[in-house]
């Protein structure tokens, strides 16, 4: 299927993505994870949650670890740029038949929550509590120094469909893999901020969230932190990497949490400000596609994910198959 034409002026201004809810069974082991092995900072803490946030960050948290019976994911956060804008998104949401549930959250003030028709929980706000920049306190800098969240993945039961919900929200297409025998989109890469993506699509059991993504300085932090992982007894939750991705030019490295969410740590993909920015289009059975030098991924990558809170999960009709490491 042909992409949607770009919504320039959408109903109401997402600037970005902003934040994320993991929840966890073990809190100790995820803080040793996230914290003491990956490097982000703690900004608030009690006995059942943990908020941290990146070494560029202003705002108080980009990821939020919550104690439960139940490793989930909860709402993916997106900022919006004026208060005005959240009065917007409640009607347009309301307009379209989908829930919009006002809500006070710490550190947040005005949230209003929902979910996307296809169950993903979703949850917008203008302000968060400002912190002072740490981003020149080098003394704060560990593992693989992250330093801004960068992106989501979600692997949904129809990518067309998606991509179409998404696109009237304003979110750019940067680049698709586009399945040949059918014309369907197989997998999309869609931005609000400027970089190749705030939020991805792949093909599969959705939805569910596929992996969240930290952008670091150069690739030999990820290198670093490889070395850190494979000597510290975190060796086993390496899972793909590290290579050059085909889409997004980004070097990657993609690990997993005690509780198996996937963190990818990121760096140099490329700016898509334009508004006019062509989408590359990129055919499922092109090896370089999920890695420039060629290595196709697990199986693992392409079949596991996090659960969504409360979201039904839909077999996709979509069933051509990508390269996949023996």
């Amino acid at each position: 299927m042909p992409l949607p034409q770009t919504v320039l002026y959408p109903p109401f201004n997402i600037l970005r993505l902003s934040h994320v809810e993991y929840r966890v069974t073990d809190l100790a082991r995820a803080r040793a994870f996230y914290v003491d092995m990956l490097g982000l900072q703690i900004t608030h803490e009690t006995d059942g949650q943990l908020y941290l946030r990146a070494m560029e960050e202003r705002g108080h948290h980009c990821i939020c670890l919550t104690q439960s019976d139940r490793a989930e994911a909860g709402h993916l956060g997106f900022k919006l740029f004026d208060e005005p804008d959240l009065d917007k998104a409640e009607s347009w949401l309301l307009e379209q038949g989908l829930e919009a549930v006002w809500t006070e959250k710490p550190f947040m003030g005005r949230v209003l929550q929902t979910r996307d028709p296809y169950g993903v929980p979703l949850e917008f706000y203008c302000k968060m509590d400002r912190l002072p920049p740490i981003h020149q306190q080098y003394a704060l800098y560990r593992g693989v120094k992250p330093l801004r969240i960068d992106h989501f993945n979600m692997f949904s039961a129809d990518v067309d469909a998606a991509v179409a919900f998404y696109n009237q929200l304003g979110f750019r297409t940067t680049e698709y893999t586009e399945d040949q025998k059918t014309g369907k989109i197989w997998a999309a890469w869609m931005h609000r901020k400027g970089g190749v993506h705030d939020i991805a699509f792949t093909n599969g059991l959705g939805p569910r969230l596929h992996h969240t993504a930290f952008w670091v300085p150069t690739p030999m932090n990820i290198i670093d932190l490889l070395d850190l992982m494979s000597t510290t007894g975190w060796v086993d939750h390496i899972e793909r990497g590290p290579g050059r991705h085909g889409i997004s030019n980004a070097f990657f490295l993609y690990i997993r949490d005690p509780d198996g969410h996937r963190i990818e740590i990121y760096c140099s993909d490329y700016q898509t400000v334009d508004p006019d920015h062509e989408p590359i289009k990129w055919d499922l059975t092109d090896p370089q596609r999920q890695t420039l030098w060629g290595a196709p991924a697990p199986r693992s990558w392409f079949e596991e994910g996090s659960l969504f809170n409360r979201a039904e999960l839909k077999e996709s009709q979509l069933k051509s198959q990508p390269i996949i490491a023996p």
